[in-house]
């Protein structure tokens, strides 16, 4: 059990305004694993005053990027020191893998470090010859952020905002989601451990409601959101009605696309992994939908079902494990309701499609595939979030794009060919954030984030810190 009953705020550990706690409970065991106080619009009026004072009053914003960039590399060093106990506490308390945790764990280091180099290279100045003359164009912070992340990743997707908005000489409001609010205290610690300036970084655990008022509050410069396009619209809206920034990573429904000379071992290699087995099924840029050519198509349904019915399922802190539980009891049957509207709409399930007998405690459910799927259907449109796959047949490679192209989402996909020419071809016509050539992989030197109904903005490679920045233009150049 993991204790908490205070908020991190203006670099201290504050009493919350409220006696309500949040009880985290283990996906895979459901039992208690820790608690934590709930966060109210007074706790969060605190944490926004604090990060207010921060910018608009102290150092931070005004330091060197060296200096700033000196504090993430200190922070980066404390939390891999400590990568273990944070995977540990990840894994009981969302039920995702130990190891896919430890691996996020080395992520989030060298996320750190890149952005503090970045910082360095980038500097805040540069002088532009203009047609009137040269003239210094100024990189400056945009101020007070809040940093808003979902249960599915909380520690990395929250230091994917947190790493760039400190590098650009931002204050931030953290909000983590009700249901993992444990590991961001890890986050707390190591800002204090390292002696980053008071009101830097303020952390208060909340739900919608108190996310709500953080969205609202006059003191936010920047909303940094990750999770439902829902939600995202809603903020959106709010951030529009304000003319606050905004940066959106929503939903999904990422197509992998199966070109006729693709190779088996290479797409079950990839698809599958980052596909429904991604994250025990909740995440975002899952490749949920693979597209099939129908000369082929009964020979990758059975290729796939095989390796789908071979994932290990069980314990999420066994190593063998490659599929744990679902984040909650409700998700479950959320996407239990999925699995019943494919059937009754006449997709044919090949595996999976009910909870494992064998695993009577936690919230599990069978990664399941789904055959004869019409591009129509709503297992096929909308996003599941759990470990199930639809097998969409094609007749040529523009029909394969114009089945990718036809969904509200377009964060991520890939295309499966021997051939660079018809690779290439597919990955510059499907409109999607981020496109694989034979495999699929985030890289933390390169933009990521979604078209359409998946978002605004980058996240991650330079993209992802000029999103934390404003320019001045000053016309002329000091002496």
């Amino acid at each position: 059990m993991r204790k908490f009953d205070r908020f991190f705020i203006g670099g201290e550990w504050v009493a919350p305004s409220t006696s309500s706690m949040i009880q985290v409970i283990s996906p895979s065991t459901e039992e208690a694993v820790g608690e934590a106080p709930e966060g109210a619009p007074a706790d969060m009026d605190r944490a926004v005053a604090a990060a207010r004072r921060a910018f608009d009053e102290g150092a931070w914003p005004r330091l060197t990027p060296s200096e700033r960039a000196a504090y993430l590399r200190k922070m980066a060093g404390w939390i891999g020191d400590r990568g273990d106990e944070i995977a540990e506490l990840l894994t009981a308390e969302m039920g995702t893998t130990l190891t896919g945790n430890q691996m996020n764990g080395h992520g989030v280091v060298a996320l750190l470090n890149y952005y503090a180099d970045l910082a360095e290279k980038e500097g805040m100045e540069e002088v532009r010859q203009a047609f009137r003359g040269p003239v210094t164009v100024r990189h400056e912070p945009v101020g007070v952020v809040a940093a808003i992340v979902p249960w599915n990743g909380p520690f990395f997707l929250l230091m994917l905002k947190v790493a760039p908005a400190l590098a650009a000489g931002c204050t931030i409001v953290a909000k983590p989601a009700p249901e993992t609010p444990l590991d961001a205290y890890y986050l707390a610690q190591a800002a204090e451990a390292i002696g980053l300036p008071p009101g830097v970084l303020n952390i208060v655990a909340g739900g919608r409601e108190v996310g709500e008022h953080l969205v609202r509050h006059p003191g936010i410069d920047k909303v940094s959101f990750t999770g439902s396009t829902a939600a995202g619209r809603k903020i959106g809206a709010i951030c529009g009605e304000h003319l606050k920034r905004v940066g959106l990573e929503l939903g999904g429904k990422s197509a992998a696309i199966v070109l006729d000379d693709a190779k088996v071992e290479t797409v079950l290699n990839h698809a599958i992994p980052f596909g429904l087995a991604a994250n025990n099924g909740q995440a975002c840029v899952a490749m949920t939908r693979i597209l099939l050519p129908k000369s082929r198509y009964s020979e990758f349904v059975d290729a796939i079902t095989d390796c789908v019915g071979a994932l290990k399922m069980g314990d999420p802190f066994d190593p063998a494990t490659q599929l744990g539980p679902l984040i909650a009891e409700r998700q479950r049957d959320r996407v239990e309701g999925y699995i019943a509207a494919g059937r009754d709409a006449g997709a044919r399930v090949t595996v999976g499609g009910e909870r494992p007998k064998d695993l009577p405690k936690g919230w599990y459910v069978k990664p399941t595939v789904f055959a004869d799927v019409d591009n129509s259907m709503r297992i096929a449109q909308e996003e599941i979030f759990g470990p199930v796959g639809v097998l969409i047949p094609y007749d040529t490679d523009d029909d394969a794009i114009r089945i990718a192209n036809d969904s509200p989402y377009g964060l991520g996909g890939a295309v499966f060919t021997e051939d660079p020419k018809r690779a290439f071809k597919a990955a510059r016509s499907v409109r999607t954030g981020t496109f694989g050539l034979n495999n699929f992989a985030l890289d933390f030197g390169a933009p990521f984030g979604g078209f359409k109904a998946s978002g605004l903005g980058r996240e991650m490679g330079p993209e992802g810190f000029h999103g934390f920045r404003e320019t001045k233009t000053i016309y002329g150049v000091e002496a």
